[in-house]
């Protein structure tokens, strides 16, 4: 992903790779109608954004999620399999969005780079590219994922920089993602200020009775129906790694002399177990984790029960990531989590380090010119965002919108992995790394550390259970490691209900659309109903798309509308603005 010289364009590089299975973040192209070549627009939008803030706080609540949406695009280059005029999408750019409007439209197969939205036609883009999950309450690392945890536990402790030759994750060598792909990137409009702020409640709420006024009748509100897409948390009672589970226990019968152990009471521990555990302990207790500028812990009870040595279970992330280090480690390793939208103290104080990461990455990894990965693109596609800052009284304690996780060594930046924490996951964006340190397989590590930090958030946040990945794309083989963290699902692209990865994979190897879901009566829940109840901003006015289309001057936008509508779903048209000028 990289810009022209000057120009503020965020075009796709042909090497913009995510370095593992949660980079998800395409990059494209912005629209020639809205390429800036000073800093008058980063201005603007600024200005506009806190204008917005404004108004939300006006109206008695947090700002609106405000959209334009552009429609299909023709065809333009792809990424994978290198067709000039193959990919093919729906986009809108995201003047402001809350986290639960992000998170619904992922759920329907939306995707962001920068606050620019976008949406692959499944059914006509050369690649199909599905949204993928994992779900990390059962994830269990691999071998091959054990092997890069052990590896960076060597480095760390000993100094050991021996590389493992054989049994890589692909990402290391094929890391390219959808990042690739050759966006028409429709950038955000030179709309002014007033007209994106609505007016105050009270004269909106006019205009919605106008409708009723007008002799039409409505239909009630429509039940919301369930989505099978909305994430559920395992059950209290279901074994999940790193848990125990809380069936009864078994009563056992003192054995007879010479056979075997009284499993009456409690196994003998290794006195090596028990002072890991003590020294583990003691390390909690001296920990004092931020969300702002430190390594977020979570509970450390379950820090605590994930590091406790387990009979005859295999290791999980836990206890490679936080076991205690000898005295005498060689390194220091240290995770912080810092806001980037709107950027935190934290955020700023290290944002030149950090951009310098990202530009050597660009420039070693992916061969960019050093004009390539500029200040201005670096910030409109790593750290603009259009989600707003919110937080919970059940949330995570650092909030929800989107974060830096910075991969500290030594007192210096070797990563960072882009993610954005939302209602039901932790979405991971984009990752770039010191090339120095590629020996460490930073990019199949901090996959790893981000499923272990959502497994953290879901302490305090139990409905934060997944992490999602981006997206899967069969028809490209080397973009099919993330069907490697599993247990994983598929979103099935008719339906958008979640399929096992497993009943997905013989389907796409017959055809590379597919629709998972195999009732053939299943329909789209959040399908759209009712047209006339889509919120429309019109001259600082929000209203119903039913009292627009009566104002409306001019031919007729329905179809576009429409679209739209059926795009996001009838509950997001509903909470959503959709700007018309």
């Amino acid at each position: 992903m990289a810009a022209g010289p000057g120009s503020g364009l965020l075009r796709p590089r042909r090497a913009a790779r995510p370095s593992h299975g949660g980079r998800a973040a395409s990059c494209a192209r912005r629209p020639r109608a809205a390429r800036s070549k000073d800093g008058g627009g980063r201005r603007f939008r600024a200005a506009r954004g806190s204008d917005l803030r404004r108004a939300g706080m006006a109206a008695g609540g947090g700002s609106p999620s405000i959209v334009e949406f552009f429609g299909g695009e023709d065809g333009y280059r792809c990424g994978y399999c290198r067709s000039d005029t193959g990919n093919i999408s729906h986009g809108m750019w995201a003047h402001s969005m809350t986290v639960q409007d992000y998170q619904d439209l992922i759920d329907r197969g939306w995707r962001r780079s920068g606050k620019y939205v976008y949406k692959p036609i499944m059914n006509q883009t050369c690649c199909p590219q599905y949204t993928i999950r994992c779900r990390a309450l059962h994830f269990q690392a691999s071998k091959s994922h054990k092997k890069v945890l052990k590896k960076m536990l060597k480095f760390i402790s000993k100094g050991d920089v021996s590389k493992v030759a054989s049994e890589e994750e692909p990402m290391d060598s094929h890391i390219e993602d959808v990042a690739t792909c050759d966006f028409a990137y429709k950038s955000e409009s030179q709309v002014s200020q007033s007209d994106l702020t609505p007016l105050a409640v009270d004269q909106a709420e006019r205009v919605e009775n106008e409708d009723e006024d007008s002799g039409e009748t409505k239909e009630g509100n429509v039940q919301k129906a369930e989505s099978d897409s909305v994430p559920i948390c395992a059950d209290k009672d279901t074994p999940v790694p790193a848990e125990p589970s809380h069936s009864a226990k078994a009563v056992h019968a003192p054995p007879k002399p010479g056979k075997g152990a009284d499993l009456s009471k409690p196994p003998c521990r290794k006195a090596k177990d028990i002072r890991k555990e003590r020294k583990l302990q003691k390390l909690l207790q001296n920990q004092m984790g931020t969300a702002e500028g430190s390594q977020l812990e979570g509970d450390q009870t379950f820090l605590l029960q994930n590091s406790k040595s387990k009979t005859n279970q295999p290791k999980n992330i836990e206890d490679f990531v936080f076991v205690p280090l000898p005295d005498d480690a060689r390194h220091k390793l240290e995770v912080r989590v810092v806001r980037s939208s709107p950027p935190s103290s934290q955020f700023k104080a290290t944002f030149q380090e950090s951009y310098q990461v990202y530009k050597r990455y660009q420039m070693v990894i992916h061969k960019d010119p050093p004009d390539k990965p500029s200040i201005n693109q670096f910030t409109r596609f790593l750290c603009d965002s259009p989600l707003e800052a919110e937080h919970a009284p059940n949330g995570p304690e650092c909030g929800y919108g989107s974060f830096h996780q910075q991969y500290w060594l030594d007192g210096k930046i070797i990563a960072v992995g882009v993610i954005d924490i939302l209602p039901y996951c932790v979405s991971s964006v984009y990752l770039y790394y010191d090339p120095d340190f590629s020996f460490l397989s930073l990019g199949v590590y901090s996959a790893l550390r981000e499923i272990a930090f959502t497994r953290q958030l879901c302490v305090k946040a139990p409905d934060l259970c997944f992490y999602y990945m981006g997206f899967y794309i069969h028809s490209c083989p080397k973009m099919r490691y993330k069907g490697q963290y599993r247990p994983s699902d598929l979103l099935c692209p008719e339906t958008y209900v979640w399929t096992p990865i497993e009943q997905c994979l013989p389907l796409l190897e017959h055809s590379k659309y597919s629709r998972f879901n195999q009732d053939g009566k299943a329909v789209d829940e959040g399908r759209l109903k009712e047209l006339g109840r889509v919120k429309v901003l019109h001259k600082r006015t929000v209203m119903p798309y039913s009292v627009y289309k009566k104002r409306r001057k001019g031919p007729s936008d329905e179809a576009s509308v429409q679209q739209y509508a059926s795009l996001v779903g009838q509950t997001c048209s509903e909470r959503m603005l959709l700007f018309r000028s």
